[in-house]
């Protein structure tokens, strides 16, 4: 079978430049929402109805409450999450054309989007909120915009997985975030883009010293290194359902569609390395 890291870096990679793309402000503002993180919490959670910070502080995981607080639920007075979901498809397909050039329209997305679609289908709901609302949502009939559609619901299943895995672990989204900065994964702004103050930062560091995880200096300890290990081997075990209904033919051949697509996304600069979501290069 098609190598499982492998397979979520390329779905991360066509999912993400919704995250990135100039489209968006354009898009979201038209739609009435306001700045760059009122249009990130909102387009994220819409899937979930007009929900609370709280709700989306808990799916989302790693970032601040005060952070989400700022958008949520002041969005939803100025755009209802289905608006929100319209907007968020068009800059997810107006950014994907401009990047992906003549692959956009090309026969292998659709075959890549059914693919993709099978196994949306084949993975279980349950305890999986983000996936469950995104998988719920009615798919696209355009293929780019049905594959995006799927390799979201994908990255929201393997991402609800990895919530799991840290709950399980004991280490909370603060403490998470500063293992990830302390071994280079993610940008050196990684605390203010997930908004966590120095004081919160400075305390999920002290945790994290006195559980042996990072040593004196701020480095990630053997230790470390062992538990953030479990915790990636446990988010894989848990995201494998998708893949296993694909059987081995399946997933290659859904990596062998997704490769060219995600490089020219890569190329066109339409994920920047490093970046918040510690996803590596291909």
């Amino acid at each position: 079978m098609a190598g499982m890291d492998e397979i979520w870096r390329l779905a991360e990679c066509c999912h993400a430049p919704v995250y990135f793309a100039p489209e968006a402000k354009e898009v979201y503002a038209a739609a009435g929402l306001r700045g760059f993180w009122m249009g990130y919490f909102a387009s994220r959670s819409a899937a979930l109805g007009p929900v609370s910070p709280q709700v989306v502080t808990a799916a989302f995981y790693n970032f601040a409450p005060s952070m989400v607080a700022r958008a949520i639920p002041d969005a939803w007075r100025f755009c209802p999450p289905e608006e929100v979901l319209a907007a968020r498809l068009e800059v997810a397909g107006r950014c994907l054309r401009r990047l992906l050039g003549d692959l956009a329209d090309h026969p292998d997305v659709r075959e890549a989007a059914g693919l993709a679609g099978t196994a949306v289908e084949a993975c279980p709901a349950a305890g999986r909120v983000l996936f469950a609302a995104h998988a719920a949502l009615p798919p696209p009939g355009e293929p780019l915009a049905a594959l995006w559609h799927a390799l979201t619901a994908l990255r929201e299943f393997r991402g609800d997985g990895h919530v799991a895995a840290l709950v399980t672990a004991g280490v909370d989204g603060c403490e998470a975030n500063v293992v990830a900065s302390a071994l280079g994964l993610v940008p050196p702004e990684q605390r203010a883009y997930r908004g966590w103050t120095e004081e919160e930062w400075r305390a999920a560091a002290d945790r994290l010293r006195e559980r042996g995880v990072l040593d004196r200096e701020g480095a990630v300890t053997e230790k470390g290194r062992r538990e953030r290990d479990a915790v990636e081997a446990a988010t894989e075990r848990l995201a494998r359902a998708p893949m296993d209904a694909l059987g081995e033919a399946g997933a290659a051949r859904l990596a062998h569609l997704l490769r060219p697509l995600a490089t020219r996304i890569i190329d066109g600069g339409g994920v920047p390395f490093p970046n918040a979501m510690a996803m590596p290069r291909l």
